[in-house]
């Protein structure tokens, strides 16, 4: 029986969402593309959103926003809608990745001020 080659995830990646992948891995940073998320969008229809990147570790999705020309004012509505933590990367930005760390950080400090209660 001939070997099937598996396609590699990054070959299914926009240019902005290998670099954002290669910069989580180089950080350690253990993420799922493409994880899906179930959502309620605005006529309270159930739909199947699929952000870039999940965080398992840090229960944190990723939308990397390549392009300043895409509005993405409806996903962040559903999204808040949902209380999903969604970081929404502009990667055609200079300082993404300070952006993405400082925000992780934010979010896990918050999350520890959260828990400081149950102690």
């Amino acid at each position: 029986m001939p070997m099937v080659e598996i396609p590699s995830v990054y070959e299914s990646m926009s240019p902005p969402e290998k670099e954002v992948a290669e910069f989580l891995k180089s950080k350690g940073i253990w993420w799922i593309y493409e994880q899906p998320l179930f959502v309620t969008d605005d006529k309270f229809r159930p739909r199947i959103w699929t952000p870039d990147f999940f965080l398992p570790n840090l229960g944190v999705y990723v939308e990397v926003c390549g392009s300043s020309k895409t509005d993405y004012s409806f996903r962040k509505m559903v999204y808040k809608l949902e209380e999903a933590v969604v970081i929404f990367l502009h990667t055609y930005k200079k300082g993404w990745k300070y952006f993405l760390v400082k925000r992780l950080q934010e979010i896990h400090d918050k999350r520890k001020e959260i828990m400081k209660g149950f102690y």
